[in-house]
């Protein structure tokens, strides 16, 4: 192995999105393959990230903030340089942002001279309304000295809208913990949502537009017809940003939906141990998302045995096969409600969970890991232990006011993904995420 690297991992939160899991996953697998790895994030209310890990994390002290998702950036920029503005929070070799509020913290500490270089991991790029939260977008994408992403799909937008390369690392699942086999927390799970007899459909990153809540609420409302039985579970929904608007969207359709009480159960944040047995008890993933980075919920199913329902759509089509999942068309209601209705068939059912163990298998974290080595390696070096100036409160806007974008560098050259043009638009038109 080359030498043991210090390595700063920076997230956003320490709520369970795909991006904070991802860096978690990540610095564990880099911390099994001998590097000594922190994953950090800001911290307001005290509380840990959602698991324990096998690397160091780190909490960063979060100031209040209101709902003004501007200034929440913002803010959370300005808590980062000040923890990061002492010398002895600075002592590692690479520098690694998960999203855009760490990307714009560690620009900034590069533009002081704190640190020579750092990397940025692209998992999706949003479509905001306010310029400046746009802006301070870009800014985190463009002053990275070597860019990740996920899927090729974000490989090929960098390229194509910003002309700048991107490194292909994808993703992994842990089929240690996402596993067909029961445990202690089965009974838990059922007692706990008082689940009857009957199909269980499953959909995880809680009620937001891009998600196509109202549109799967639609399709379970005409499966239910046929299978009354059934129940619809959306679990999860932690995040920085504001869907309130299209959660009132969803609350008046469920309401005028003539859905039975009961039949649809919005869990909100769910307790991450009891994630696994939440999908060993559903009858399939329903997934039906117009807009994702990779979609890790989908390994997370298949390595559970659970067959999924998802948009024939880039991400998924870059790394499922025709075979591999029931597709749906996520802009049809009639197709999700067909594909969720094909889930129930004995016969398929079989398939697709033989098919879903071996996609998990394929998805390694040591892989995704090992996958930024050569880039780490390039970027290492001792960030300066000096002085900084004290950080004044709208030091994001400042820093941004005198950033100097830079362009990132990339490794894999990879067959590029095709966008369709109604999903293109929808990349546009849908409201930011966390």
């Amino acid at each position: 192995m080359s030498r043991a690297m210090r390595i700063a991992i920076l997230a956003h939160s320490t709520n369970p999105r795909g991006g904070v899991v991802h860096a978690l996953e990540l610095g564990d697998a880099l911390t099994r393959l001998g590097h000594d790895v922190t994953v950090h994030a800001p911290n307001a209310s005290g509380a840990a990230f959602f698991r324990a890990t096998v690397c160091r994390t780190a909490g960063v002290p979060a100031s209040p903030v209101g709902r003004d998702v501007t200034a929440m950036v913002e803010t959370r920029v300005a808590d980062y340089l000040r923890y990061f503005e002492q010398a002895h929070n600075r002592r590692f070799d690479v520098w690694h942002a998960q999203d855009g509020i760490s990307g714009n913290a560690l620009a900034t500490l590069k533009q002081r001279g704190l640190i020579e270089n750092f990397a940025r991991t692209v998992h999706h790029v949003d479509a905001f309304d306010d310029a400046r939260l746009s802006a301070l977008q870009l800014r985190a994408i463009t002053a990275a000295d070597r860019l990740f992403v996920v899927s090729c799909m974000w490989r090929d937008w960098l390229e194509y809208e910003l002309g700048l390369d991107a490194c292909l690392i994808g993703n992994g699942v842990d089929t240690s913990r996402f596993s067909p086999m029961p445990d202690a927390t089965d009974a838990a799970l059922r007692q706990r949502l008082d689940l009857p007899p009957g199909p269980v459909f499953l959909a995880v990153g809680g009620v937001e537009q891009r998600k196509n809540t109202i549109r799967l609420l639609e399709a379970f409302r005409i499966l239910h017809l046929q299978h009354p039985s059934s129940r619809l579970i959306i679990a999860g929904g932690a995040s920085l940003l504001d869907h309130d608007a299209y959660r009132t969207r969803f609350i008046k359709a469920l309401a005028q939906s003539g859905l039975p009480d009961g039949s649809v159960i919005c869990t909100g944040p769910w307790p991450q141990e009891l994630m696994p047995a939440l999908y060993r008890a559903a009858t399939a993933l329903v997934f039906p998302s117009i807009k994702e980075g990779f979609g890790l919920v989908v390994l997370e199913a298949m390595a559970s045995g659970v067959p999924v329902v998802t948009s024939r759509i880039a991400p998924f089509t870059e790394y499922l096969g025709d075979d591999d999942v029931l597709w749906c068309d996520p802009f049809d209601v009639s197709s999700i409600a067909a594909a969720i209705a094909h889930s129930l068939d004995p016969t398929r059912r079989h398939h697709f969970i033989a098919r879903g163990f071996e996609i998990a298998a394929r998805h390694d974290w040591l892989c995704t890991a090992r996958a930024h080595l050569a880039s780490y390696q390039s970027l290492s070096a001792r960030s300066y232990c000096i002085d900084a100036p004290s950080v004044a409160p709208n030091v994001g806007r400042a820093a941004l006011d005198s950033c100097s974008p830079a362009s990132g560098e990339g490794a894999h050259r990879l067959r590029g993904s095709v966008v369709p043009q109604r999903q293109r638009d929808a990349l546009l038109k849908d409201p930011p995420h966390a």
